[in-house]
């Protein structure tokens, strides 16, 4: 599914996908997130792609609105709700700014929590 927007001299279109890589950039980039759930690690994402970032998204568009939910796994040690609050307002303000789309909702599903191995 495609959102599209008239302007003066044509059509824009914004796919899904790109809503979604855009929520998983930006909710990688809260510290306290280990990785998007069944996702990678930030470490090998420029190795793979940005299209990777898309897993662990799901994303509803409207006709201007966007509704997102994203799965998420959590550093160990930090708090729950803070990291989710600081995505979803991360996410939230990504969004309206690169697509121009209101976003209705972001939900935010804890998958599990990284915990770092440490070297011996």
């Amino acid at each position: 599914m495609n959102n599209k927007k008239n302007t003066n001299i044509g059509e824009v279109q914004i796919a899904d996908d790109v809503v979604a890589i855009i929520a998983g950039l930006a909710a990688t980039e809260v510290e306290g997130v280990a990785s998007m759930a069944g996702n990678i690690t930030k470490e090998i994402i420029s190795k793979l792609g940005m299209k990777n970032l898309s897993k662990g998204v799901k994303v509803v568009l409207g006709e201007d609105n966007v509704s997102v939910d994203l799965s998420l796994n959590i550093a160990y040690g930090y708090n729950v709700p803070d990291v989710s609050l600081r995505v979803q307002e991360k996410v939230k303000t990504a969004i309206e700014n690169m697509t121009g789309l209101k976003v209705s909702e972001v939900n935010i599903h804890i998958a599990g929590v990284a915990v770092e191995s440490e070297n011996l």
